[in-house]
């Protein structure tokens, strides 16, 4: 990370627009502005630090921010890989939470750039708007799990039955960690709406500022209608590292956001713009991160990390913010390399991974779309009751299950339903379009239920397979799977 100081000091970019504190106050002023943190007035170059990201050039980080980012705490940021294990099916996706963290960071700092611009003085963005929306796209991430969602979906409930740990209570959680022990200079209200800017997208915690501001809550994680810069940088990010085309260019929306009545709208001609982030977000779900290889691993490690978790203590880890900034993608190389026999089984399966012997893909199907509405996801215990006969007698722990979800944000339904446009910038008059007004080629389901059954050991394939057909069977009255199920090759004797 390079630092750029110039021959004299200069406004940051991002404090352009910033109109400068007074230069002459009274006394009691003079004295609350001496007590104000150091990011309330405008800063030189010599305080900021330039880092070239590989998908938006040079950010510049002001000193607040670097002072979050010279934690360990961020800095283990470093060592999660954005799409956790994905990279064993798409080598080249090894880019980390750090620099999507970075990413969303800058992001933000443009959305205020844009709105202030042209609507600064109506909406009165000051400098704590713009410091506040910029840290919490920076720190958004920062109580993130090892292994992208897998920790908190995957792991946690089966080593915590009932578990409510998101990652974005974590962070907060983390932040008033980092404050108190680093000694950060931030007031506490502003950390307190740092906070709730993190936990937006699911929770939103109604405060004085927040009524007055709801728009600003909307930028780095919208609960309201999940256009937000996290989506524009990771789409992004994610689909050059996976080498995938991306149709969507978040420019257009960061350009045409205008807020309207404590919302933020968009130009009628950016609709279908929007509904490409949201189909290329539902895309990378389908090909990148819900893959049948990629699932195959992650299952594996689940596995390895259970057995694994009493020794080593890595739930306990998640409930204790002292701790938890321990936990990151390299447990993997703890477990491998500790002596301990009681981690046999969890470096066994490891091992498997490490080899490229996975649990073996049986078969799926997509849910029907008059069942969507009422599913509930398919266990092993369901595959191993619908085993009718065969030679092999399975068991719950012979089937692992993966039931997939992809929709566009919102479930069923389509989020595109709960933004507002407006024709053009003279219009002060905001609406709703639905997706018959623009095009009959959209979908007109916005989502997908897929149920995926892998065996554990290669031998019982066809068992498995077989009893997945079964269920399909029984639950629809008819087989719904992709493939047929596979029956052994007969033996042709020469």
């Amino acid at each position: 990370m390079g630092e750029y100081c110039g021959a004299a000091p200069e406004e940051d970019p991002a404090m352009a627009l910033v109109t400068p504190l007074p230069t002459t106050t009274t006394t009691a002023a003079a004295a609350a502005a001496n007590k104000q943190p150091h990011y309330y007035g405008c800063f030189d170059r010599c305080s900021t630090k330039q880092v070239f990201d590989n998908l938006h050039g040079n950010i510049s980080l002001d000193p607040l921010a670097r002072e979050f980012v010279d934690t360990e705490e961020f800095q283990r940021l470093r060592d999660l890989k954005q799409l956790g294990l994905t990279y064993l099916v798409y080598p080249g996706a090894v880019h980390t939470r750090f620099e999507h963290s970075l990413g969303v960071y800058w992001l933000a700092g443009e959305a205020m750039n844009n709105l202030r611009l042209y609507q600064g003085e109506e909406l009165g963005i000051d400098r704590v708007d713009m410091q506040t929306v910029k840290l919490a796209g920076l720190l958004h991430d920062i109580g993130h799990g090892p292994f992208s969602h897998l920790f908190e979906h995957e792991f946690l409930p089966r080593v915590v039955p009932g578990s409510t740990w998101t990652h974005e209570n974590m962070s907060a959680l983390l932040l008033d960690s980092i404050v108190d022990k680093h000694q950060i200079d931030i007031e506490a209200d502003h950390l307190k709406i740092v906070k709730e800017m993190i936990v937006a997208s699911s929770k939103f915690t109604a405060t004085e500022s927040t009524k007055e501001k709801h728009f600003l809550y909307d930028i780095v994680a919208n609960g309201r209608n999940g256009i937000d810069v996290d989506k524009f940088d990771y789409i992004g990010r994610d689909c050059r590292a996976c080498g995938l085309g991306c149709n969507f260019q978040y420019w257009r929306l960061l350009q045409g956001m205008r807020v309207m009545g404590d919302e933020i709208c968009y130009p009628a001609k950016d609709y279908l713009s929007i509904h490409k982030l949201f189909t290329t977000r539902a895309d990378l779900h389908r090909t990148v991160y819900t893959h049948a290889k990629v699932k195959a691993v992650e299952l594996m490690l689940v596995d390895a990390l259970v057995e694994a978790n009493e020794y080593l203590g890595i739930a306990l880890h998640a409930q204790d913010p002292a701790d938890f900034w321990k936990l990151d993608d390299t447990i993997i190389k703890s477990i491998e390399t500790a002596p301990n026999d009681e981690l046999n089984k969890a470096k066994g399966i490891i091992q498997r991974i490490r080899r490229r012997e996975l649990y073996k893909f049986c078969n799926e199907y997509s849910v029907p779309k008059d069942k969507l509405e009422h599913f509930k996801n398919i266990t092993a215990q369901d595959i191993v009751c619908s085993q009718k006969s065969s030679k092999v007698l399975l068991k719950e722990e012979d089937v692992a299950v993966s039931n997939v979800k992809i929709d566009l944000t919102r479930g069923k339904d389509n989020p595109l339903e709960s933004i507002k446009f407006f024709k053009d910038f003279g219009c002060d008059e905001k609406f709703p379009i639905t997706d018959e007004r623009v095009s009959h080629l959209l979908p007109a389901y916005n989502q997908d239920r897929i149920v995926r059954v892998y065996a554990k050991k290669p031998e019982l394939v066809e068992a498995v397979s077989e009893a997945f057909e079964n269920l399909q069977l029984r639950m629809y009255g008819e087989k719904t799977q992709v493939h047929d199920t596979p029956r052994k090759k007969r033996i042709r004797f020469h």
